[in-house]
C-alpha cells in the first residue's frame, strides 16, 4: 500500500514532547526502532535512520529542529 505525500507541522507541550524525546532516546540507546503517532498516524522509525540537528536564524527569530531521515525498504 503506498502512502500519501505528507508535510505536517504538530505542536506538543512540553511535557508531552518532552517524554517523546526520553522514548526516542532511549530507542537510539537500545538500537530498537522509534515508534510515534502524530496527528493520527503511526510512524515506526528504523534503527538505521540518521538523525540531525538544523539552525535556523532569520533576524530576531532562531529555529532548532530535530530531523530524523530513512528510506523505507518496500
Amino acid at each position: 500500500m503506498k502512502k500519501k505525500s505528507r508535510d505536517l507541522e504538530k505542536t506538543y507541550p512540553v511535557a508531552e514532547f518532552a517524554a517523546k524525546l526520553r522514548r526516542l532516546a532511549d530507542a537510539l540507546e537500545n538500537g530498537k526502532r522509534f515508534i510515534i503517532t502524530i496527528a493520527g498516524e503511526r510512524i515506526s522509525v528504523p534503527s538505521r535512520a540518521t538523525f540531525n540537528v538544523e539552525h535556523e536564524r532569520e533576524g530576531k527569530n532562531e529555529e532548532i529542529e530535530f530531523q530524523i531521515k530513512w528510506t523505507n525498504k518496500n
